[in-house]
């Protein structure tokens, strides 16, 4: 399962989308605080709908709490600054998607601590600044569940 950790995410909506895709994908969520909204707030109920109750969400005071909680897992860190592309990582399951702010990213000291190789970004053309976070996060995560077969996904057969 992957572990997907937003850095002082801003915006209900983003966050309430990516508490959808962890239900529909294989994947917790962790919020840093400060968070820029209450998890009370009726922006991250409505984007959640009803998945925000079955959501695996934890909220944690600080980015070291939170990777004391998760242990030795691989940490992968999205930034438009790195080098290498999300595809290019052979994602085994057990790794730790970090993703920053959406109007700042992730602070550069944050990046550093991470090899270069754990540093990876998504494709976009060229003059274009960013994706939306949620946006982000779910082509990183389908990605990396493709890349493992879309491991315990559920059939349905069409009549």
């Amino acid at each position: 399962m992957f572990e997907i950790v937003l850095y002082r995410p801003e915006i209900p909506p983003n966050t309430g989308n990516i508490m959808r895709l962890c239900v529909n994908a294989p994947a917790r969520l962790h919020l840093i605080e400060p968070l820029g909204f209450s998890l009370d707030d009726k922006r991250l109920r409505r984007a959640g709908m009803d998945y925000r109750e079955m959501s695996a969400t934890h909220a944690h005071r600080s980015l070291a709490e939170c990777r004391e909680m998760l242990g030795s897992r691989p940490w992968l860190a999205f930034s438009s600054h790195a080098r290498r592309l999300h595809a290019d990582w052979q994602f085994q399951g057990n790794e730790v998607l970090l993703f920053g702010r959406e109007t700042s990213g992730l602070p550069p000291e944050i990046v550093a601590e991470l090899p270069p190789g754990q540093r990876l970004r998504i494709p976009q053309l060229p003059g274009a600044r960013s994706l939306n976070l949620a946006n982000s996060v779910a082509v990183v995560v389908y990605e990396a569940w493709r890349q493992l077969g879309f491991a315990g996904q559920v059939s349905r057969s069409r009549a």
